[in-house]
């Protein structure tokens, strides 16, 4: 009596979900699985989402699935890595600035930019009313605590163990957070298709030199990170005909002057002519030093020159 009381509970339980007994007491394998279909299709609990298109949307949860990603390719995995035992710093020197931007053909020649896109940029400064201009090359940080690696969903940008922050356009969804989140405006985003895209279309991917281009991604300065594996300096450092730009390993406190070939020590570089860098209070801690604009070896003639300049 127990038992068949039990039965008819057991019954009565899963007519209520959809499923049904045949005679010998046994749940029909096809209802199972429909009821778990019925149960899969009702609505859950949503979340919001960001499409690549820059909308947000709305989707239940209960669709949402992992994102199957294949392996990392040879390029891919060592431009993660970097080079070990390397710490690369750059030194610009704008007492010697003179607003030539070989350094900005350099940069767009080598990485696939057309000549509005800029991942270095000279700018016209001035300090204060009564101080005298001076131009001031501007390429990413590479910050030691960089807080565009900290907003990307996914991955995308990282720095690598040689100081070097770079992008992985394979992983880039342009969603942008990181260009929102770098205080030094140092990324630009691929609106458009890149320059000479049929070109480059069968080029296999080298996250070092970020070629092809891609759009609907982010683009930065790499500090030609293709070229450092060759032993050889920055385009943009190589590229300058007046002595601007030093670049070196702070690991062996050596830089190297890109017009000159002359390498001095990094630190004596830094300390003797008052070197510092970009923002220090926000604690990004840039690999990108500055030197004063005293003593310089031309004359400033950009749009800022007037008569208050010259007193």
């Amino acid at each position: 009596m127990k038992e068949e009381t039990s039965n008819n509970s057991r019954r009565k339980f899963l007519k209520s979900v959809g499923l049904t007994v045949g005679a010998a007491g046994v749940v029909s394998g096809f209802s199972l699985l429909g009821a778990a279909k019925a149960a899969a299709q009702e609505p859950g609990e949503t979340v919001n989402l960001l499409t690549q298109d820059g909308q947000l949307v709305q989707v239940d949860k209960n669709q949402l699935r992992p994102t199957v990603t294949g392996p990392l390719t040879e390029l891919q995995k060592r431009g993660r890595e970097g080079i070990a035992g390397k710490s690369f710093v750059m030194v610009i020197d704008l007492s010697k600035c003179r607003n030539a931007r070989k350094c900005m053909d350099a940069c767009q020649n080598h990485h696939q930019l057309r000549p509005d896109q800029h991942h270095i940029n000279v700018l016209q400064m001035q300090d204060a009313e009564h101080t005298a201009p001076y131009f001031m090359p501007k390429p990413c940080q590479h910050c030691d605590n960089p807080p565009c690696t900290k907003v990307c969903p996914v991955d995308a940008t990282f720095k690598r163990q040689d100081g070097i922050v770079l992008i992985d356009n394979e992983r880039c969804i342009g969603c942008r957070f990181c260009i929102a989140a770098c205080p030094y405006s140092a990324r630009i985003f691929q609106w458009t298709e890149p320059k000479d895209a049929e070109k480059y279309k069968n080029l296999t991917y080298n996250i070092e030199a970020n070629v092809p281009q891609k759009k609907g991604t982010v683009s930065k300065c790499l500090f030609s990170a293709d070229r450092l594996r060759e032993n050889k300096l920055p385009s943009c450092v190589s590229s300058c005909p007046n002595g601007v730009y030093y670049f070196g390993d702070q690991n062996e406190d050596a830089v190297t002057n890109g017009t000159t070939h002359e390498t001095v020590r990094f630190s004596k570089l830094i300390e003797e002519n008052a070197g510092y860098t970009l923002m220090p209070e926000l604690g990004t801690k840039p690999r990108v030093y500055y030197l004063p604009p005293k003593n310089r070896a031309f004359e400033f003639n950009g749009d800022l020159l007037n008569e208050e300049n010259l007193h």
